[in-house]
């Protein structure tokens, strides 16, 4: 696997972002205009609007499987991290720490993480500060 760094951490899944994103999208466009010609026509209106919650349907899957799957790895992230600075520290985190800084803080190596979360606590650093200021990355590469 490639070194992460700050430039290049984010994860593109290509077919999920891009190809899936792109054919909603058209089904929306298409699903609406066939709508508004059966409106305009006056029949298959039933099945121009089965389309269109077909559509709303999808959108809310597409919207709410990535967000569920987020949010689940937050939590794992947060365990882990806590464990991490208790291992390193024998203390949990500070609690002023906010899930976000907490996870841009997983990519501090152990050398400067507990330095880091103190700072990242007493100056209230936002998550891209924090990753801006790692000198050691420490890749993540089991995320969604």
């Amino acid at each position: 696997m490639e070194t992460q760094n700050y430039a290049n951490h984010r994860r593109i899944v290509p077919l999920f972002h891009f190809v899936a994103f792109v054919l909603l999208l058209a089904l929306g466009i298409g699903s609406i205009v066939h709508f508004g010609t059966a409106y305009s026509r006056g029949h298959g209106r039933l099945d121009a609007a089965m389309m269109v919650l077909t559509f709303i349907i999808l959108a809310f899957i597409y919207f709410y499987a990535r967000l569920f799957a987020l949010r689940a790895q937050d939590r794992a992230i947060r365990a882990e991290e806590n464990l991490r600075h208790f291992v390193l520290t024998g203390k949990l985190m500070d609690p002023r720490l906010t899930l976000q800084q907490v996870i841009g803080l997983r990519f501090a190596k152990d050398e400067e993480f507990i330095e880091l979360s103190k700072r990242a606590a007493a100056e209230n650093l936002s998550q891209d500060d924090i990753k801006k200021s790692i000198q050691n990355w420490r890749g993540d590469h089991h995320r969604v």
